[in-house]
């Protein structure tokens, strides 16, 4: 954890340079007119051409900015910058010919922080491979039963171009950032941020889990005052380590079990700081109760604490902790406990789209029958269903790489029933939840937690969370 004073950057200039804009949808088109409306040249560029795009293309036309649809990979001549929506993969032709050229490449985040203003609302940052939107969402909650004007923003689907360049005046924001965004924003420089966890997560697109690693931990970069890190995970630690910060930043830790000095943790079903604390080798301060994390999952807890750290490193006091958790409902689809049905509870956890929700998902719960399947997305089984394994009653998979969970549970829970449903139309859901419920007894969670992305069998994991809350209705009736 290396210290340095990081300076900010100088307004720029923004008449007559020429920026194109790589792609449109909801970071571009704020790009593109936010650039436009300081005397930029403007010009988008996206590989589609169908008729939505054409609609956006004629939007921005009518402003007077160039738009070239149908080819993402030529450079405009004359190009002096880039700035790019955070999906587009680094290795596209474009970028290589920017960077050939000697240009700078931003994403819309790195755009947004060079475009605040010297007032500006510091940023509380959060990343990591799972819990970024509840964790944002927890923070600002908290933040708000302080009486700071915030907002959760970024990842989460509202635009921080539109926040920062927006008439509201904030006094802190609650940011969450995608490895994508992170990768495309040298120059960003929270207040003070964290990483939640890592595991293996869009190495199609990072290259490798150590190019994913470094992309999260930029995060970290310019902390003013706290790097909060997982210390159940050590490689967040390890980026902590590696983090170039401002003088005086420390590292706090976040904890399930017993916090020592400079972390948060539990103590006897009491979530405690003994990080922001006077003498904090023999003081701890009581924050909230478990029972105010909704739901009081363990990895909930967690994202709990990972906030309250993040507020606290602002200055917040301890009751606004409690009271923050308290008022905080989480998104649907995450852990959502749609009903009981003949003793048996039926949970919704469609948003466990890779392995590491899921075994967050599945450590919740003592006796399982656990509904899983969809695209594995290059994802490996064994080690889930090996840490899981005492925890199954049954298993109902569906999807199209259900074939991959039932070779993992057959080499390392061969014992435990499965009934694999040998279709992909969504009635499957129906059926995965009545099988589901043969399997059960009373005592029992039956747990949609796919482990795997919906794209096979409904338009995203909403749908999916949906079909299962339906089937589960229609059980009841």
């Amino acid at each position: 954890m290396g210290s340095r004073k990081v300076t900010s950057s100088e307004p720029l200039d923004w008449q007559g340079k020429h920026v194109t804009v790589a792609g449109l949808g909801v970071s571009g088109i704020p790009a593109a007119k936010a650039l436009h409306a300081r005397g930029a040249n403007v010009t988008v560029v996206n590989d589609g051409d169908d008729a939505r795009a054409r609609e956006q293309a004629a939007e921005l036309e009518a402003l007077g900015i160039t738009v070239r649809l149908g080819d993402g990979a030529t450079l405009p001549e004359g190009t002096e910058l880039v700035v790019t929506a955070p999906g587009w993969k680094p290795d596209k032709p474009l970028f290589t010919a920017a960077r050939e050229a000697g240009l700078e490449i931003w994403g819309d985040v790195e755009l947004a922080w060079r475009l605040r203003g010297p007032d500006a609302a510091p940023w509380l940052a959060i990343t990591g491979t799972n819990g970024k939107t509840t964790t944002t969402q927890m923070l600002a909650s908290i933040l708000k039963a302080a009486g700071l004007r915030t907002a959760a923003v970024g990842n989460i689907g509202v635009s921080l171009l539109d926040v920062v360049l927006g008439d509201e005046q904030y006094d802190v924001l609650a940011v969450e950032l995608s490895s994508y965004q992170l990768h495309w924003a040298p120059s960003l420089r929270a207040h003070s941020a964290t990483v939640l966890n890592l595991a293996p997560d869009h190495l199609d697109w990072h290259g490798s889990m150590e190019a994913y690693a470094a992309d999260k931990g930029r995060v970290y970069e310019g902390n003013r005052v706290a790097c909060v890190y997982n210390v159940a995970d050590k490689a967040t630690e390890d980026l902590v380590r590696e983090a170039d910060v401002e003088e005086g930043c420390r590292a706090v830790g976040f904890t399930l079990g017993t916090p020592g000095p400079s972390q948060l943790g539990v103590v006897e079903g009491i979530l405690v700081d003994r990080a922001f604390v006077e003498d904090r080798h023999k003081n701890a301060q009581e924050l909230a109760e478990i029972s105010d994390v909704n739901p009081p999952a363990p990895h909930n807890i967690a994202n709990a604490l990972a906030a309250a750290a993040l507020a606290r490193a602002f200055g917040v006091p301890a009751r606004a902790v409690r009271d923050g958790l308290r008022d905080f409902t989480p998104d649907a689809h995450r852990i959502a406990h749609v009903a009981d049905v003949d003793a048996v509870a039926y949970v919704d956890d469609s948003k466990a789209t890779n392995t590491h929700a899921a075994e967050a998902s599945l450590a919740a719960y003592e006796s399982i029958v656990w509904i899983a399947g969809g695209l594995a997305k290059g994802a490996t089984f064994d080690e889930l269903v090996a840490k899981s394994a005492k925890r199954l009653r049954g298993v109902v998979l569906i999807g199209q790489d259900r074939a991959l969970i039932r070779e993992a549970l057959a080499r390392h829970a061969p014992e435990v029933p499965v009934v694999d449903l040998d279709r992909t139309d969504t009635g499957a859901m129906l059926a995965a939840v009545q099988e589901a419920s043969r399997l059960a007894v009373a005592g029992d969670t039956v747990l949609l937690a796919p482990a795997c992305a919906s794209m096979d069998m409904f338009a995203n994991y909403n749908k999916r969370g949906d079909a299962f809350a339906e089937a589960v209705r229609e059980l009841g009736s």
